[in-house]
Order: structure tokens, then sequence, then C-alpha cells
């Protein structure tokens, strides 16, 4: 049985058609792309009329492969667009290698003529790269914050689900694109449409530029304790300069050895134990994900010397940073 949805009736002052340009990467996200594209038909059901239509995009117009490996058939190669078309670049897994030359100066071209750039998930990188970024607040998953932060000094970084400055527009990826997506639509035709788009979705909690990406630090380590959530927090506030664990007791009212027990009762590790962790894990991630000499990446991550800085990522990853970086061959993370 064809159920057909209650009409959602718009203002007709309100624009009728908005054109999306999805350029996809070379093992782009699908879930973010589909998110965002499912809001948009789901927003054509309801109103009753075609309120926004889309077209896929690449290099060469013939195909792209995302990175579940689902293969998708383009439309168009990158050529000029119509100025009141939006264009949404999908990235993924090693968006760095998708960030191409030839994608790079279409996307600057095109935006010299005025038209709307956005990047989802870890297309935020791409749009930083052709310099569309500068001086503009952005996001990107947060799995590649550390890198976009020590790549792009001109771009202010955020830790929001989405951002929107002016006409450049990012998200974390994800279900964020559905956040977005339901933001662009009650712009452009209120706020009864994009939650009745919310509705069909079956998406009760829709999200804002003001929402952060990843869960509270409680939920995160599976503990509700205020003070060692604070202290979590400050530790991974200040990787570059280490703060001591005494400095971090009295910082939250605690000595040192109710410090100590905290972490042990909770997490089976001391707090030295835990911070040097989360140093290492953000230096992994600099590995994989930039080009940051091995040094480099031991100051960033607060290590005074390389020799000091190799031991411990051997101890802690059974490989020194050199290795990771050559058997990885250049790979990088994402979701």
């Amino acid at each position: 049985m064809n159920i057909q949805p209650q009409i959602v009736e718009l203002d007709s002052l309100r624009p009728r058609s908005r054109r999306f340009v999805f350029v996809l990467l070379d093992n782009f996200t699908m879930l973010c792309f589909a998110c965002a594209v499912e809001s948009l038909r789901i927003a054509n059901r309801m109103a009753g009329q075609t309120l926004y239509n889309w077209v896929l995009a690449g290099e060469g117009g013939d195909s792209v492969t995302c990175s579940n490996g689902t293969r998708f058939k383009l439309d168009m190669d990158l050529g000029e667009l119509a100025r009141d078309d939006t264009i949404m670049v999908c990235g993924g897994i090693d968006v760095q290698d998708a960030t191409t030359r030839p994608l790079l100066n279409w996307l600057r071209r095109e935006a010299r003529r005025g038209i709307v750039i956005g990047g989802l998930c870890t297309a935020a990188h791409t749009l930083a790269k052709a310099g569309l970024l500068d001086g503009k607040k952005a996001t990107i998953h947060w799995e590649n914050q550390d890198s976009f932060f020590e790549e792009f000094e001109d771009v202010t970084l955020t830790k929001s689900v989405f951002v929107v400055d002016g006409n450049r527009i990012t998200t974390a990826g994800g279900t964020a694109s559905i956040d977005l997506m339901l933001k662009l639509i009650a712009d452009d035709h209120g706020e009864e449409l994009a939650n009745a788009v919310a509705d069909q979705l079956i998406y009760s909690s829709i999200r804002t530029d003001q929402d952060t990406q990843r869960l509270s630090i409680p939920t995160r380590i599976g503990v509700r304790h205020p003070k060692l959530s604070r202290v979590i927090q400050i530790m991974e506030q200040a990787i570059e300069e280490p703060i001591s664990p005494a400095t971090l007791a009295r910082d939250v009212g605690l000595s040192t050895r109710q410090l100590e027990r905290l972490f042990r009762r909770y997490l089976d590790r001391s707090p030295k134990r835990y911070y040097m962790e989360l140093r290492l894990q953000k230096a992994r991630n600099l590995l994989m994900q930039t080009d940051m000499s091995v040094i480099n990446v031991a100051l960033a991550c607060g290590f005074a010397s390389p020799s000091h800085f190799s031991k411990c990522y051997r101890a802690h990853y059974g490989t020194t940073p050199y290795r990771e970086r050559g058997t990885q061959g250049g790979a990088r993370l994402s979701i």
C-alpha cells in the first residue's frame, strides 16, 4: 500500500528550485552523501513539488567508487556551473590523495564566480587546500581535526557538527549531513518543511551549528565523575605542552594521590599513562594523515626529543614512528 504524505504548504514567495552538484571524490563516504541526498528527496516528496534537484559530478565524468566499494555513475565532468548552483564536495578516506590539482583549480574558478561551495566529511580538507576557507570558520570529522589544525593555520577550526560561514559550508561527516540539510531546507522553505523531513527520517534530535561532534567525556569513558572528566578535558586541550599530575590535581581541588586513585579506580591506569596514550594517539593521527616530519610530530605532541618520542611510540604501538609511516605507504585514517 502506497501511503501519500500530507503535503506541507509553502509560502508562494519562497524560491522554488535549487540544484546541488555533488562532487564525489575517490573513496568518499557513502553515509554523509546518502544523508544529504535523501533529505533533499524527502523535502520534494513532502512539498509535493521539485524544490531540489541534484547531479553527480567528478573528474572525468565517468564513475567513482566510494569507501565501501559501491560504484557510482557520474552525470558530468567538472565543467562550468550555473551561478545559483550549490557545490557539495563529498570526501572520505585518503582525501589528500583525492584532492587533485585539476579539482582544486576547478573549485577556485567556481568560487571566483560566487558559487556556494560545501565540503561533506573530510572534504573540508579539499576546500582548505584550495584556499576557500582562509579566514573562515570550518569543521571536519574529529579524527581529522589534529592534522587539519596543523596544516591550515588560516582556518578557524571548530568542533561543530556543521558550519555555514558565508558561502562556505563544512560538515563533520556521517549524519551531520542531515542536520546541515535540515537547516538549508528551513532557510529556503521554512521550519515546517524541515521538521516534516526530520519526522520522515525518524530523526528526533536535530542538531545545530552549536552542537559538537563527539560524545561527552563521561559518555566516552563510561564514567560520570565530574573531577575526572574535567582532568581529561584539560589533558585533551594541552597535548603540545603537557601539564604535570600535581598541577592537574590542584586545578580540580584534589591531591596528587587522590587523582592517582581516581584514575586507577575508573580507568585502570595512572594519570601519566592515560595522558601519554592521548599524546601518542594524536601523534599517530599526524603521522598517518600529514606530511609533517617525525620531529615536528614529536614537538606537536609534547615530546622534547625524537628519541624519547620513538621509545614511547614503540612501547605503545610496537613499531617506531619512522616505520609506521613507511609501512603505511601514505595511507591516512578517516571514517
